[in-house]
């Protein structure tokens, strides 16, 4: 017979003291989300789905109001039978499967991303080099983010097809706009955080700008860079699925958005939104693996 030591069992102990709060969360969310269903879908069920002659319970009501086709709020259970249907029910490459559109907005949010991330280090390190781009660049690059993406989308869209660029890459720098200038403000800090002292002895030993850019304010910037590359790529997931919707595009998380809302699929919309949300935490995610592998290089070298 098997038993568990101390040391295992309070392991285990542990690590169910650790998802008991995240399983209470989950759990009241869920019934939060069911008892709006019911309250919002209640209305359109005795109008369209119950019988107006014939008497009917509570009972019939909740199942009424959790099964609509065209519901206000679909039900948990809704959302997860169509996410399931979306990816296993039809081919990889047939526009109906959640898959397809995946692909086609990974990577424009790819591709935007990459832009974003090089744009960013450029517009820092020339930032910090030049007193006369920090003053003329910087005020610049901040208010830039106030301008909403939706009003700018159509703009980029129209000007890039107008120059013969289309796909891909229209979308790849809308995405490119939300994604850099995080990066930006996150390196200008993280390239001027090096100690007066520092630059000092790489002055005395006469290093030149890019010797001590390479061998200090870069090295000393990395804990500043990963955390502005997991908001940039989450944004440029969000840039590249507005910039889906003003080109009724037939392919993309976005495309499949602005598909369930004119035709009323609110479950489809869910679902949708579901899939756009595990992309976010797997792109993201990939990002923060590669921050560990990197400074933790760095903390053995």
């Amino acid at each position: 017979m098997v038993t568990m030591t101390d040391s295992a069992w309070k392991a285990v102990t542990a690590r169910l003291q650790q998802g008991l709060p995240v399983a209470v969360l989950l759990l009241a969310v869920l019934l939060a989300w069911y008892a709006g269903a019911w309250l919002l879908n209640a209305p359109g069920a005795i109008e369209r789905v119950l019988p107006p002659d014939e008497a009917w319970t509570w009972q019939d009501l909740l199942t009424a109001t959790m099964h609509m086709q065209r519901p206000v709020l679909p039900a948990p259970h809704q959302v997860a039978l169509d996410f399931w249907s979306g990816l296993v029910d039809w081919p990889l490459d047939s526009p109906r499967n959640l898959l397809y559109h995946v692909a086609v907005t990974a990577e424009s949010t790819l591709w935007g991303f990459v832009m974003g991330t090089l744009l960013g280090l450029v517009l820092s390190v020339s930032i910090v080099h030049s007193r006369t781009l920090d003053r003329a660049l910087l005020p610049w690059i901040v208010a830039s983010q106030t301008v909403p993406v939706l009003a700018i989308a159509p703009i980029v869209l129209v000007i890039l097809g107008s120059l013969g660029f289309a796909g891909v890459a229209p979308k790849a720098v809308i995405a490119m706009y939300l994604c850099f200038f995080p990066v930006t403000v996150a390196m200008v800090q993280g390239l001027r955080s090096p100690q007066r002292i520092e630059t000092e002895m790489l002055h005395t030993y006469a290093a030149s700008r890019w010797q001590a850019l390479w061998l200090l304010r870069l090295p000393a910037a990395l804990p500043f860079l990963f955390p502005a590359l997991r908001v940039g790529i989450a944004a440029g997931l969000v840039g590249a699925m507005v910039a889906e919707l003003p080109t009724g595009a037939q392919a993309g998380l976005g495309a499949r958005l602005l598909t369930g809302s004119y035709y009323g699929n609110t479950v489809q919309i869910w679902s949708t939104l579901v899939m756009s949300a595990l992309l976010g935490l797997t792109l993201t995610g990939v990002v923060a693996g590669v921050e560990r592998i990197v400074l933790r290089h760095r903390g053995q070298s």
